[in-house]
This record gives structure tokens, C-alpha cells and sequence, in this order.
């Protein structure tokens, strides 16, 4: 127990001096944060609340969910369900699920023999929900589609087995925006059409940042304009010590721009990570430290949006926001 409390007490003085904890650091009042709904992990647990608001009720229990995203239309959640454990997340066996954001309509997509991770939803007006499989040969990962309502066995590979895609975010035109490998274009990012027999098509991003280091857990605003991700200097994974970032985001030349950094500048040892959009664009909420931390881009402002110090969060999102 006492190592609890001397990691805890180590943890608050990082983030205090990350820039995340202030003197008047505390939950939103319910008057400053009322369009703030959002769907998260407490302890394993799938919960849909406003942000700065106790929980209640939590949506999933007696299970290890993780990663909820919420469809841009009818108000649903896919989220991953943990079936085997490992300490290599790799190795993770994990199920796809679709539910209600008020809890009713529970369904399983994959049939739990699989690593499938990153869940999403397409923003082309179909809600195709969308994530990145393992290749257990080659240790890369191939995109993976299904649809609301199928069966385990019914889900399609979007990409060839034969390079690694990770998909991170959708567009509204179809097209997901991924880091890969295609043959003869070298790894980077880019806007991904998807074709037919797994074959997409490849437009290449550019971006200067990611020259120098991996950007990683992309979330694209909803007008298309900007994103935010998490960026880790050097090619060597490493995740706690990352720095949240925010840039611009041009469709037409496929660039991403002037990236400003918006939480552990200074790439303190804490798990800063999963910034998302709201709806409005007016903020970004992401986790540090296993608590929530609510960002607002108009004045630079950041507060604590999570109320039980005690609890594990992670993966926070945003109402209708999908990453």
C-alpha cells in the first residue's frame, strides 16, 4: 500500500508539472459542460456520461472492455471486449461488440479468436464499423470491415495481409486515414480508398512531424479541418512519455500542418494519450495519469473531468463523434 501511495504521489507532481493540474484543478461544473457527453472506460467498465458528472450505471459489467467509439448517427458504441489476457497486449485475444448508447442491443462482431483493436466508425453516412486485425504470420495488421446486425465469420479484410494498415479515422468521402506500408510506397501515412479484394487504393500524407517520430491514435475533427494524436519522438515504441498534439489537416493536399503541442510538452514518464474530438470541435478530451483531463483549443485551457480519483479511465469520446 505504500508504494500505491508513493507512486500516486509521483504521478500527481508529474502532471502538475506536465502543465495538466493547476491550483483550481477539479471536475467541470454541469453548467460549463453541458453538451459534454462522452462514452469511456472506468475500471474495465463501459460508461456513457457527461464529462465533469459522477457515473452511473455503467453500460458493460463483469468483463474488460476497452475503447468505445461512438457512430456519427443512432447513437451506437463498438468497443473491444478483452477475452485472453497477456502481458504483450499483441497477443490479447479479443471481440468486437456493438451496443446502445443507453445499453440495450448488445452484439458480438468477431468471434473472440482474433487481436482486433482501434474500433471505429465510417463517417460516409453507412455507420460501417471498422478496425485493425493482427496477422498472427507476420505480426502486422490487415483493416478490417463488418456491418451493424452480422454475424462472427461475416467481417471482410479492407487491406491486403501482405503489408501492415493500422486505420486510425475516417472521412466522410469514404476514405480512412491509416499508416501503412503498400508496396513501393514505403511506411508512412496516408488517405486510404478502399477497392475491391483488398485492394485500396494509397495517397500519401505529408507531414513533417512525422519525420522525426511516429504519430499515433490520429482523431480527425469533424469539420475535417484539424487533427490531434499523440507523438512520440524517435521509431522505437515507447508509450507512456508521449506529447498530445494539435494540427491542421488539409483533404485536398493531404497535409498535415502546423502541429502545436497541448499536453506534456516536457514528455514527463505518465500514459498521456487517446485526445478526441468533440462534436463542436470547441474540445478535446483525453486521458493522463488514469484520470480525464478536458482541453479547450480557444483559449488553451485544460481541467480535470473525471470525479473519482480512486478509478481507473481510459479512452475517453465523444457523443455522435466517432474518432
Amino acid at each position: 500500500m505504500k508504494y500505491v501511495a508513493t507512486f500516486a504521489g509521483i504521478v500527481t507532481l508529474l502532471l502538475a508539472s506536465s502543465g495538466v493540474l493547476s491550483a483550481d484543478d477539479g471536475a467541470l461544473p454541469a453548467s460549463q459542460n453541458q453538451s459534454s457527453r462522452g462514452s469511456y472506460f472506468v475500471n474495465g467498465e463501459i460508461h456513457v456520461n457527461t464529462y465533469g458528472q459522477p457515473e452511473d450505471k455503467p453500460l458493460t459489467t463483469g468483463h474488460h472492455d476497452f475503447k468505445p467509439s461512438w457512430s456519427k448517427t443512432d447513437d451506437m458504441l463498438v468497443f473491444f471486449r478483452r477475452l485472453k489476457n497477456d502481458p504483450d497486449v499483441s497477443k490479447w485475444k479479443t471481440a468486437i461488440h456493438i451496443i446502445h448508447a443507453d445499453g440495450t442491443g448488445l452484439h458480438q462482431l468477431t468471434d473472440g479468436t482474433h487481436t482486433d483493436f482501434n474500433q471505429t466508425w465510417t463517417r460516409d453516412g453507412t455507420n460501417t464499423p471498422i478496425w485493425n486485425r493482427k496477422n498472427p504470420k507476420t505480426g502486422g495488421y490487415v483493416v478490417m470491415a463488418s456491418k451493424v446486425g452480422a454475424k462472427p465469420g461475416e467481417e471482410v479484410p479492407l487491406t491486403s495481409k501482405g503489408h501492415h494498415t493500422w486505420a486510425y479515422t475516417c472521412l466522410t468521402d469514404g476514405r480512412i486515414l491509416v499508416r501503412s506500408n503498400p508496396p513501393g510506397q514505403g511506411m508512412g501515412y496516408y488517405l486510404m480508398t478502399p477497392g475491391n479484394s483488398a485492394d485500396p487504393k494509397f495517397e500519401r500524407i505529408d507531414c513533417e512531424l512525422a519525420k522525426t517520430g511516429v504519430l499515433d491514435r490520429v482523431s480527425l475533427s469533424p469539420s475535417e479541418t484539424r487533427v490531434c494524436f499523440e507523438f512520440q519522438p524517435g521509431f522505437k515504441r515507447r508509450v507512456p512519455g508521449r506529447t498530445l498534439y494539435v494540427a491542421d489537416f488539409d483533404v485536398k493536399s493531404r497535409a498535415i500542418s502546423n502541429a502545436k503541442p497541448i499536453a506534456n510538452k516536457e514528455g514527463k514518464p505518465i500514459w498521456f494519450a487517446y485526445p478526441r474530438w468533440s462534436r463542436d470541435e470547441s474540445s478535446i478530451v483525453y486521458q493522463a495519469g488514469g484520470k480525464l483531463y478536458l482541453y479547450k483549443p480557444e483559449d488553451g485551457s485544460t481541467q480535470k473531468v473525471s470525479t473519482n480519483d480512486k478509478a481507473d479511465y481510459r479512452y475517453p469520446h465523444f457523443e455522435d463523434a466517432p474518432k
